[in-house]
């Protein structure tokens, strides 16, 4: 498997390399005192379902969970907490097992803790950027059909999980190892231009972790996942005619394949809105390099600073004038094929 060379390897414990102890990313908890702006982005815009939790806390589902987004304007110790699905009781023990063995303070939380995030088991711990991690089990499902707050398909989400999350370090040498070599991720593929980013899988999702240099350290984007392109384009028209601000313009990527666009939310963070992610092959996948840049078309990223957003679109010229193409993903009874051409 192809590995850049730069970033150091911690000794790789045998658990991780026999499977996947982490299954998905199962939610995002934010900090934030703007619930009404929450409640308005998240329902109409986004389409999921809002769920009052109480006054300082509001819920959004996106399938069966009975949450997959919580955004609250309480005091926390961080404004993200990223809940990571195990994949059984015993992987969450290996899990903590192996991040105390690396001298990682790890929580073992109340049962009142695990019932506010509607799971049987929970332990939290710090990445070394500082973002606030959780990993759980058993989580709760909805006693109720899930109600989109507007009309599309639906969310692609079960075993692969709620989406993706992007973070930001100031230090990939310090990050990668820590979800590579602790908690089992896998690199998918990474690039070091128009700026330095690593993709890793944890099941068929193409990533469910991406890992981007920049000087700060946070969340960068959340990635959901439509099952029909109309829902992304329906939901483009939606936010621009509402005015909510468009992070990145619509375009496809090199290396999940998905369509998308960026919004910015009501928090300093993205998220990104798409369709047709590629599922890969978990257990031949090799991991390369992105030489072609991100975007195989579109995708002005108004977060790049002038240089690299130069360097972006000198790749997707590149790739325009190469005859760059790429087979699109569609799930079983949702295309038809076409006559002559």
């Amino acid at each position: 498997m192809s590995q850049d060379p730069a970033v150091p390897r911690l000794k790789p414990p045998t658990e991780v390399d026999g499977g996947f102890d982490i299954a998905s990313l199962g939610y995002l908890l934010v900090a934030s005192d703007a619930l009404s702006d929450w409640k308005n982005f998240a329902g109409p815009c986004l389409g999921m379902q809002v769920v009052d939790q109480s006054r300082h806390t509001a819920a959004f589902r996106m399938d069966d969970r009975a949450q997959r987004l919580i955004v609250s304007d309480e005091p926390l110790p961080t404004r993200y907490t990223i809940g990571w699905q195990a994949g059984s009781p015993q992987a969450l023990e290996r899990i903590a097992s192996r991040l105390e063995q690396a001298r990682t303070v790890v929580e073992r939380a109340t049962r009142a803790a695990a019932a506010r995030r509607m799971v049987r088991e929970l332990i939290v711990f710090d990445d070394p950027a500082g973002n606030r991690v959780e990993v759980f089990d058993g989580p709760e499902a909805s006693d109720s059909p899930f109600v989109p707050g507007r009309a599309h398909s639906g969310f692609r989400t079960g075993s692969l999980g709620f989406g993706h999350i992007v973070l930001t370090t100031p230090s990939l040498d310090a990050l990668i190892p820590f979800y590579r070599d602790l908690l089992g991720f896998r690199i998918s593929d990474y690039q070091l231009s128009p700026f330095r980013a690593y993709f890793l899988h944890v099941n068929r999702r193409h990533h469910s972790l991406a890992l981007i240099q920049l000087a700060h350290a946070g969340v960068h984007h959340l990635m959901i996942e439509h099952l029909m392109l109309d829902d992304v384009g329906q939901g483009y028209d939606v936010a621009v005619c509402n005015g909510h601000p468009i992070g990145v313009t619509l375009g496809r990527h090199t290396n999940d394949l998905m369509t998308s666009f960026y919004l910015q939310t009501p928090s300093p963070f993205m998220i990104e809105v798409g369709w047709g992610g590629r599922e890969i092959d978990v257990r031949n996948w090799q991991s390369v390099e992105l030489k072609h840049g991100p975007s195989l078309w579109g995708h002005d990223r108004s977060w790049l600073n002038a240089e690299q957003f130069a360097e972006a679109r000198r790749m997707r010229l590149r790739a325009a004038a190469g005859g760059s193409r790429a087979p699109v993903n569609v799930l079983p009874g949702r295309y038809s094929v076409g006559g002559e051409y």
